[in-house]
């Protein structure tokens, strides 16, 4: 079967203007591939363009060169780095969720309508996407008390919690992940994690950016290794983490 995400040459250059429009080349030419129900997790040093990898994907970022085929759920392909804005906003509702470690709070809406409309989108009648929406924050720890709250309200980890809710409610096909227990502590954390660990037995695509070796232990099926923007290395965790220098 082939890959949800086929990613080939992909080319990020950023021009400084405000340094004398210097051209930086982020990505050089990574290809990967993520599959149903695996978990491929990057790896590497601050600047080596994990990140970058995941917004050219989301289309945050516009490619500067390559592919990013994504196959839907009908058997089709689509090349994320070539489609106009308006179809990348629509397969982001159907196919493509992103969390990331920058919070985004969706304004004039509680914590809980904000994931059951995340549902709604998914496919849920609105009832079982309320009743879902619940036990999704449940099972985050997200307070009760908290759940009618406008999430611009909350503190941060609250919020990231509210975006992991929203993200996984109805599984996209690509999940995005870009440490999202960054702003967690170590209970909320665990919670957290035994999610994202379950997201591949339920069927989904995982692309994440994770720093603790010890997290990528436990969550990733595969590591791939970056550096300058190039990959180094492609394999199981335990082959690569043991000599690898992620600082």
């Amino acid at each position: 079967m082939d890959p949800v995400l086929d990613i080939r040459g992909l080319r990020k250059t950023f021009t400084l203007h405000a340094a004398g429009n210097r051209k930086v080349e982020a990505l050089r030419g990574v290809s990967l591939r993520v599959a149903a129900g695996e978990h491929v997790a990057l790896a590497g040093p601050s600047g080596a363009g994990k990140s970058s990898v995941l917004k050219c994907v989301y289309r945050t970022y516009l490619p500067s060169a390559g592919a990013i085929h994504l196959r839907r759920a009908g058997g089709t392909s689509v090349d994320l780095a070539r489609l106009p804005d308006h179809e990348i906003a629509g397969l982001r509702h159907t196919e493509i969720a992103y969390v990331s470690q920058f919070l985004r709070a969706e304004p004039r809406r509680t914590a809980l309508t904000v994931v059951a409309r995340a549902g709604m989108r998914g496919g849920m009648a609105a009832d079982l996407a309320a009743q879902a929406a619940a036990e999704a924050l449940g099972r985050l720890r997200l307070d009760r008390s908290l759940w009618d709250t406008h999430p611009i309200l909350l503190s941060g980890g609250e919020q990231q919690r509210v975006n992991l809710a929203a993200a996984t409610i109805a599984p996209a096909r690509l999940l995005l992940l870009d440490e999202p227990v960054a702003a967690l502590d170590a209970a909320n954390r665990r919670a957290v994690l035994d999610l994202v660990t379950s997201l591949p037995t339920r069927g989904a695509a995982v692309l994440s950016v994770f720093h603790d070796p010890d997290i990528l232990h436990r969550v990733a099926t595969r590591v791939i290794l970056l550096h300058a923007g190039q990959i180094t290395a492609d394999g199981a965790p335990a082959d690569l983490l043991a000599t690898a220098d992620l600082r």
